[in-house]
């Protein structure tokens, strides 16, 4: 165990954190992190895969990547994509893939920290192109624990793939910093 691993894991000790799962040993995936309805999620999520010794990136808009502030995001994981065009969106992360041999990918697939009952599928059209396996990851502020479930595994229709997501999601009964701001869907609910 690394001493950043025992630092992460005292620190989600000392917030009251629990944590579930393991590190996950495909050198690249996506994980589907939810709920997201706070940026303190990014900070939880750093802090469980911290504590299993792993580095997870995740997507930041590019506009955040000024010194010191993007120095900090770059050395956290954090990769700076434009988010304005979603055809070139989904092109930087499929590079980003390309480009790293070792890449564990946060998603948030709701795509916002507001209250939406759609999801996106972009996760799926990125894991289909890039060969990649997704993990279901959470962040339950309801029990305040922290994890990583099950490979969902694809099919090529990814709208029953993410409904299958969105119900173990349900099933599983997380829930958000801010209750009110996360929606499995309508069609679940």
């Amino acid at each position: 165990m690394s001493c950043k691993s025992k630092i992460c894991k005292g620190l989600l000790r000392m917030m009251g954190w629990k944590t579930e799962g393991q590190a996950i040993t495909d050198p690249q995936c996506i994980f589907l992190g939810a709920p997201h309805t706070t940026i303190w999620d990014f900070v939880v999520s750093y802090l469980f895969y911290g504590a299993l010794d792993g580095k997870a990136y995740c997507m930041v808009k590019s506009t955040f990547f000024f010194p010191p502030l993007g120095w900090i995001l770059k050395a956290m994981g954090g990769i700076p994509v434009t988010q304005k065009n979603r055809a070139v969106f989904v092109r930087q992360i499929i590079k980003a893939f390309q480009d790293n041999p070792k890449l564990q990918l946060a998603i948030a697939p709701e795509g916002t920290r507001a209250r939406t009952d759609k999801w996106k599928t972009g996760f799926h059209l990125i894991a289909k192109t890039v060969h990649v396996p997704v993990y279901l990851a959470y962040f339950d502020w309801g029990t305040k624990t922290v994890g990583i479930g099950p490979k969902l595994e694809l099919t090529d229709n990814p709208e029953a793939d993410l409904k299958r997501a969105r119900q173990w999601y349900k099933d599983k009964g997380v829930v958000g910093k801010y209750p009110e701001k996360f929606s499995t869907g309508k069609d679940l609910e």
